[in-house]
């Protein structure tokens, strides 16, 4: 520890965080900072750097989120992210509504403007901007998107402060928290002190309760065609092969709607599919007499795809009820707050204890299913080529995709936005925790999400497949440079149709026959073509961009080859235009 003098606010919040297992800060620094910035270069001038987390320069906002949230993916511990006053926060943007959409805990400090005019305090206002950054509520940027906000007023205090914030970001259902604190406060001089991180642990996993239990596997044994429903399971991976076996138990099909990770294996006999951005009845869930909705914000989409009336659900989720959407129904029978491994490993167990699972009708049920399964890879086989015009499809990248990370331990990390189906059903992962989502709305995530996700997992390869779009919203300059001074190299793909299919999809959806339609006018097309790798060149990446289906297994064996001799790569593969 530093003392006297030298030890203040600054140096007891980074110690704090380092005390309850923040290995990295990323950060983007500003005039509210010297006193951090002060406080790290002791600690390396005293050979104290690792009692303090290492500090990732990234110059954007979204980039150090984005990687702090994947960080917290891979190894379920929480990261900080270090931003500039106002400002600082605003540039937050989408980043912090992924991170409380996909409930991963982050803590994220800001500066606050000096409350000093006349030098009353070391660290009060010395500098015009001081007045222009003064804003009446700067919490309440983030109130709609992170679990607790809270202002940083003395150092005496700090490190409570520090752990009770990480506690209730670490809580289910997790997610981000935000701190604040004035130049004069993180330059507050004061004697070291400690505090205990076992009085600060999360709260523990939940349970069903035991006449729930029974309920639910109950219904679920006497189902003629019961069917599980989930979209982010996997955020456990622990908790994929209790699924597994819960629902061999059974035979029970499972559908993945708008999955997030791996929350079931997609070569299983009773995966029953995907459904992303639908606009049909999916027969699976129409034929389905009980249903089990764990862990899914949105199990389906009333207006073109549901249940039958009939069908007796269940919702077991760590936000059962969705508070903070204003707008959410499913009509089940019951909601249950549990942790889904705990909540499958339950119903599991009543089954087997009670000799619920009926041999016949369960491997009836199997046999079924596996046809089906059978049926429906054959046809997704026959789609993975290119077209007939010689154009590359998106199944048929995906399929590359797929050969191509075929034996390596790789993280995926999605961000395809309207070619999320096919991704998720051409590239059939079965590994828990093999492939990422930011589980929200914003894009931009991957590129920062990639040094995350490489800083969590050095020895696995980190592979990233985004739109176009969602390469440009990500800061590709800075998410490329951050990679190449921290040693993260990754392999970027981008699914490169030149423009935004989103909202032409929408709007098609709405407006079927209308004008847009008719003419072809919906204003988004990226022509004239932007240089994808271009842009990651000039960062110091690999950059490539292809267009022949033929020329295409080889471009990405290339690509990975760099990624593997250290370097990052984009390419940028030529899908048909919007």
């Amino acid at each position: 520890m530093a003392a006297g003098s030298s030890y203040t606010t600054s140096t007891a919040f980074l110690e704090a965080l380092a005390e309850a297992g923040v290995r990295y800060i990323f950060a983007n620094l500003g005039s509210d900072h010297p006193g951090l910035i002060e406080a790290l270069a002791r600690a390396r001038a005293q050979g104290r750097e690792d009692e303090v987390p290492r500090l990732i320069v990234c110059p954007h906002e979204t980039v150090a989120l984005s990687a702090a949230h994947a960080y917290a993916m891979v190894t379920g511990e929480p990261q900080a992210v270090i931003v500039h006053v106002d400002v600082g926060t605003q540039n937050l943007s989408g980043a912090v509504s992924n991170a409380m959409r996909g409930r991963v805990p982050v803590l994220i400090f800001a500066g606050a403007a000096p409350f000093t005019l006349e030098g009353e305090l070391p660290g009060g206002r010395n500098e015009f901007i001081h007045w222009i950054q003064d804003v009446r509520d700067q919490r309440g940027i983030l109130r709609n998107y992170v679990k607790y906000d809270n202002e940083i007023r003395t150092g005496r205090n700090v490190k409570q402060l520090v752990h009770r914030a990480l506690q209730i970001a670490r809580s289910e259902p997790a997610g981000p928290v935000y701190l604040i604190g004035p130049r004069e406060v993180m330059e507050e001089p004061l004697q070291p002190y400690a505090v205990d991180r076992a009085y600060f642990g999360p709260v523990a996993p939940v349970a069903l309760a035991e006449e729930v239990t029974a309920e639910i596997a109950t219904a679920l044994a006497g189902a003629q065609r019961p069917l599980v429903v989930t979209s982010y399971l996997g955020r456990d991976p622990a908790a994929v092969p209790r699924l597994v076996e819960l629902c061999e138990l059974l035979a029970i099909p499972v559908l993945e709607s708008m999955a997030y990770h791996v929350n079931f294996p997609a070569d299983h006999e009773l995966h029953a599919g995907f459904q992303y951005h639908t606009v049909a009845q999916n027969p699976v869930l129409a034929q389905a007499d009980v249903i089990l909705a764990i862990d899914s914000d949105v199990p389906w989409i009333t207006a073109v795809n549901r249940p039958s009336a009939g069908a007796a659900i269940y919702c077991v989720d760590v936000d059962p009820l969705k508070a903070q959407m204003n707008m959410w129904q499913v009509p089940a029978r019951r909601f249950a707050t549990a942790t889904a491994q705990v909540a499958v490993e339950q119903i599991a167990r009543f089954v087997r204890d009670n000799q619920l699972a009926d041999p016949g009708v369960v491997g009836a049920r199997r046999e079924a299913a596996a046809r089906a399964h059978d049926a429906e890879r054959a046809e997704r086989a026959g789609r993975e080529q290119p077209r007939s015009d010689g154009a590359i499809t998106a199944e048929y990248l995906t399929a590359c995709v797929r050969r191509l990370l075929a034996g390596d331990d790789a993280l995926v990390l999605t961000e395809v936005v309207t070619n999320s189906l096919v991704v998720a059903e051409h590239l059939r992962p079965n590994r828990p925790g093999s492939v990422l989502h930011h589980g929200g709305a914003a894009l931009g995530w991957a590129g920062g999400a990639a040094v995350g996700a490489k800083l969590a997992a050095p020895d696995r390869t980190v592979v990233c497949l985004v739109g176009d779009g969602c390469f440009l919203f990500g800061v590709p300059s800075s998410a490329q440079w951050v990679a190449r001074r921290y040693g993260t190299p990754a392999l970027t793909i981008v699914y490169d149709n030149r423009g935004w299919a989103a909202p032409k999809f929408s709007t098609l959806q709405v407006h079927p026959d209308g004008a847009a339609a008719a003419t072809g006018d919906f204003n988004v097309s990226f022509e004239p073509e932007v240089d994808l790798p271009g842009v990651a060149r000039a960062a110091g990446a690999y950059g490539v961009t292809v267009s022949s289906p033929d020329e295409l297994p080889q471009m990405l064996q290339d690509a990975l080859a760099v990624v593997h001799g250290g370097r990052s790569a984009v390419v940028s593969v030529q899908l048909p235009p919007v």
